[in-house]
């Protein structure tokens, strides 16, 4: 069987939580568990492509990266080092019990815990999700600094210094008791739903490698309202995340292209999870401590009951924002209220919400995108083609450039004065 390249990505990014998982369980070490797992994949890309894929790839990369990290250790310590894995390990059943050990039938736990010790309270919020996200979910240094608004550089700082933070206190690699959990629960959401948006942002060309990565996000939070029931944030992030991706099917056409909300066939989007994720946010809510995660799962649910973009309840939409604004102010809130402003009360009020964000959101995609979508419906053409080319420079996917394009060259083909 040929094994192609986006075959290949697709499986070594959705095989990453699992196999660092239980990889540092069977290490206790962050570095050695990351590097056993780069070291597998490379010879995942080097054996594959000529031998044909494992019977079980999660399981193969689990051993060989164990391998590898166990020689390399041994290489350390000039004693001698092992078999290739050629010797030890083929595409056969042969390792199932090997793997068995390693990788029990509970490894979901295991990518929990990982993301629990990556979250622990030694560490500073920034410092604990920039780990986890780097640690189990594989995104680059850019990625993480990207969804933080911060530079590269210190971002790499951050996750230098969270993992020498958690080397230097020996934090165990075991499950943390009730209180513990509770404590880092929200810096756990909080690497969940980033993990999430990381899949879920991306577009079809680059789905092939980041799109698992919503999937598992939506598992484990399943896991987490499995093991935090009556937590309204928990239940709301999970609404959240099904009310997001119901719509998954519907975002970009066959060319690959962006389909924006008001424009997708709703016909594709999931029912059963739009109506899975309403419940949950409505049985959420009834416990009377609104919070972030249920406040935009509100907002997602108001989208999804809508048959049709004309009937969507824009002002309710606009009341949800200005109750996020009060929980969890940020600019970007800030820029999304703008963006429902726009639909319910005209763009003028919306630029006026828009035009001071400028200084803290100047780097970010998003806001110079609305803002020429609202200079453009206010007729003024040049100023959206220069917010419009501004937002190009800044796109992180060919799908975001490619949209925004779309716009600028609508511009050229409008007449008249602005």
């Amino acid at each position: 069987m040929s094994v192609s390249t986006a075959w290949m990505a697709t499986v070594l990014a959705g095989a990453r939580p699992r196999v660092v998982a239980a990889l540092l369980r069977y290490f206790r070490d962050l570095d050695t568990a990351e590097e056993a797992f780069q070291e597998a994949c490379l010879r995942a890309l080097k054996r594959w492509p000529a031998e044909g894929p494992p019977k079980n790839p999660g399981g193969w990369l689990i051993i060989v990266g164990r391998n590898a990290g166990i020689d390399a250790k041994r290489r350390r310590a000039k004693e001698a080092a092992l078999p290739d894995e050629e010797a030890i390990s083929d595409l056969s059943d042969a390792e199932a019990e090997a793997v068995d050990n390693l990788d029990t039938a509970a490894y979901r736990d295991d990518i929990l815990r990982l993301l629990f010790v990556c979250c622990d309270p030694a560490l500073p919020a920034t410092r604990q999700i920039a780990l986890a996200l780097r640690i189990v979910c594989g995104l680059s240094v850019p990625q993480i600094a990207s969804a933080f608004l911060v530079g590269e550089a210190a971002m790499e700082q951050r996750i230098t210094r969270a993992k020498k933070t958690i080397a230097d206190a020996a934090v165990p690699f075991a499950p943390p008791g009730p209180s513990e959990r509770t404590r880092r629960l929200g810096a756990v959401a909080g690497v969940i739903y980033l993990m999430f948006n990381e899949g879920y942002t991306t577009g079809v060309a680059e789905a092939g490698a980041r799109a698992p990565l919503s999937r598992e996000a939506i598992r484990l939070g399943r896991l987490l309202a499995d093991l935090y029931p009556d937590e309204p944030e928990i239940l709301g992030l999970l609404a959240l995340m099904l009310l997001q991706h119901a719509r998954a099917s519907a975002r970009f056409d066959r060319d690959g292209a962006v389909i924006l909300l008001d424009q997708q066939d709703r016909t594709l989007w999931n029912g059963a999870a739009i109506a899975e994720g309403t419940r949950l946010v409505t049985r959420a809510l009834q416990q009377g401590a609104p919070g972030p995660y249920q406040i935009q799962a509100a907002i997602a649910a108001v989208h999804g009951a809508a048959k049709t973009a004309e009937e969507t309840d824009w002002l309710e939409i606009e009341a949800l924002y200005a109750v996020l604004s009060r929980l969890q102010p940020s600019p970007v809130v800030s820029l999304n209220r703008a963006v429902a402003v726009m639909k319910a009360h005209g763009p003028a009020a919306a630029l006026a919400m828009i035009d001071p964000l400028e200084k803290d959101l100047a780097n970010y995609f998003y806001f110079h995108g609305a803002r020429g979508a609202v200079l453009k419906a206010l007729g003024r053409r040049d100023d959206a083609r220069e917010a419009f080319m501004r937002a190009v420079s800044l796109a992180r996917t060919a799908v975001e450039a490619a949209h925004i394009r779309a716009e600028i060259d609508a511009l050229s083909d409008e007449n008249g004065p602005d």
